[in-house]
């Protein structure tokens, strides 16, 4: 929508995780070694962590673009609630195997089959389990327990587990203590600081042909950081907010007003009403009592204020049209009450007639 008005041949800050736009932080750069460093081993679990957003599904998919198909043979399996049952059938999908009604000791067969005949055709396997904190402990051992698979001295497969931080306590478990001598190395993967947000929006946007239209101030940067937290979703997320709120307000610049006023916006859309009730509907607050205007207005300060207005401002026309404001809304207020109270009471009773039929 904005890209056209600010010069640009595309979105910069999508949230789908798209390898061209990949930066190289320090943090990045180094999660990416110790996965490099893993297929030169060709053995063994590699393990990346990091928060939600930071970049862990981003960071597999520009590696699995960096992999010679002739060499490497890879399968990405993004799990969801998994148990042991599963998995070994996931893991044949992934690669391709055909293991529809198979039982698991021919699944088995048929996974270690795979794997010998790709070996012996001069490549590797490589599995990479990403949202692996969505894997039960069962499901995890399954997968040690491919690790197992050997060619001679050769391991047939190799695996790196990327999740959120929580995976890290699954590891911690003392079931997995054969799991964690099978790892060779592990990663954190944490937020950008201050000048790699700046690099890292300077980045994206110079990705889609930028030249500094909008230009961001030095404050606003600093903004952008303090919202997000150096956390890259949420930086693609406020930054795109902020791209379109340039746009509709015919801005050149983006300023730290600019910045807050997107902050602002956005967290107000995320507020949850106070109490939701098992159907989805909100529940009606109690009405209030009225403010006591009489009171208000005999209160000596107040009639000084009011008196100060104007020369012409009459008191006693003011205070009727208060009271009478002040009728009309708790009157609506109360007859609302009563009609949502009526409707749950209706929908309340529907329910049992149709649970006795």
């Amino acid at each position: 929508m904005y890209e056209a008005y600010f010069g640009l041949r595309g979105k910069p800050f999508q949230l789908n995780p798209d390898p061209s736009f990949f930066y190289g932080s320090r943090g990045h750069r180094r999660a990416m070694a110790y996965l490099e460093y893993g297929l030169h081993q060709n053995e063994g679990f590699i393990v990346v962590t990091g928060e939600v957003g930071a970049g862990k599904t981003l960071l597999v998919r520009s590696l699995l673009e960096k992999l010679d198909p002739n060499k490497i043979v890879a399968a990405n399996l993004v799990s969801t609630q998994i148990d042991a049952d599963d998995i070994l059938r996931l893991v044949a999908a992934a690669f391709g195997i055909p293991s529809k009604h198979l039982a698991k000791s021919d699944l088995l067969l048929a996974i270690e089959a795979f794997l010998v005949s790709t070996t012996a055709s001069g490549k590797r396997a490589l599995l990479i389990v990403d949202e692996a904190q969505n894997l039960t402990q069962r499901a995890v051992e399954e997968l040690r327990m491919l690790s197992n698979f050997q060619l001679e001295d050769h391991a047939l497969l190799q695996s790196f587990l990327v999740g959120q931080p929580e995976f890290r306590t699954i590891m911690q478990s003392p079931e997995m203590v054969q799991l964690r001598q099978r790892v060779i190395a592990s990663y954190h993967l944490g937020p950008l600081d201050l000048a790699e947000t700046q690099a890292y929006v300077e980045h994206r946007l110079g990705c889609v042909g930028w030249k500094g239209n909008p230009a961001f101030d030095a404050e606003a940067m600093k903004g952008i950081f303090s919202h997000s937290q150096g956390i890259p979703r949420r930086i693609n997320a406020l930054c795109d907010r902020i791209m379109l709120a340039a746009f509709l307000g015919d801005q050149r610049r983006v300023s730290a007003e600019l910045v807050e006023q997107v902050a602002v916006e956005m967290r107000e859309e995320q507020v949850v009403p106070d109490a939701v009730q098992g159907s989805g509907r909100v529940a009606p607050r109690a009405v209030q009592s009225p403010i006591d205007l009489q009171r208000l207005l005999a209160d000596p300060e107040a009639a000084r204020t009011l008196a100060n207005v104007g020369p012409g401002f009459d008191a006693t026309r003011f205070e009727e049209r208060l009271a009478l404001l002040e009728r009309t809304l708790s009157t609506t207020l109360n007859a609302l009450s009563q009609l949502i109270g009526s409707a749950q009471q209706s929908a309340g009773g529907d329910g049992k007639e149709v649970a006795t039929k």
